[in-house]
């Protein structure tokens, strides 16, 4: 166990806990795995609002080296199929490249179900809290609601990669 990630995770869960008053009585788990989800199910459910220099400090270092114990995928290690096109299947919060893409919901604001297991949900996470505030402004700007096909880039904070390209994909009903 890494004292130092043991340490800043504590206190994030803390201070998510404390800004909203509906969780002043839950505790903190003692196991790492139990802690691990509740941070990211508080940070999936926190709406995009301004929080301390201190917290987003600790986030910082707590979300990179995160990435870094699941391994970084260098864009260098990787095969092109043709030219500068590349066809790689894994974790995509680990690719340091420029720009990666996340297949957003229509308020383009991440997914806030606790521990969803999409990507947009874990885009959101790993990447931090100023992610979803980005997002925010951005869609305020532009409307409320992003079109389809339609795209908006972001930082990529805490992830290794530069930007994300947030898109709305097409929903499909019906039978197949």
């Amino acid at each position: 166990m890494d004292k130092d990630q043991d340490k800043r995770r504590r206190f994030l869960i803390q201070e998510l806990l404390r800004e909203d008053g509906r969780y002043q009585d839950m505790k903190i788990p003692a196991e790492e795995e139990e802690q691990k989800r509740l941070l990211r199910g508080l940070m999936n459910i926190r709406l995009p609002k301004k929080i301390s220099r201190e917290f987003l400090a600790v986030q910082d270092e707590y979300l990179k080296a995160e990435t870094a114990a699941k391994g970084i995928t260098e864009l260098d290690a990787l095969r092109p199929v043709s030219g500068g096109l590349y066809l790689w299947q894994g974790d995509i919060t680990t690719l340091r490249c420029d720009a990666i893409v996340n297949a957003a919901n229509s308020g383009m604001t991440g997914c806030y179900v606790p521990n969803h297991r999409c990507i947009d949900n874990c885009i959101h996470f790993f990447s931090g809290i100023r992610l979803r505030m980005d997002c925010a402004e951005m869609m305020r700007k532009q409307g409320n609601e992003a079109e389809t096909g339609k795209a908006g880039i972001t930082k990529a904070y805490n992830l290794p990669c530069r930007y994300i390209l947030h898109t709305v994909g097409p929903m499909i009903s019906g039978h197949h």
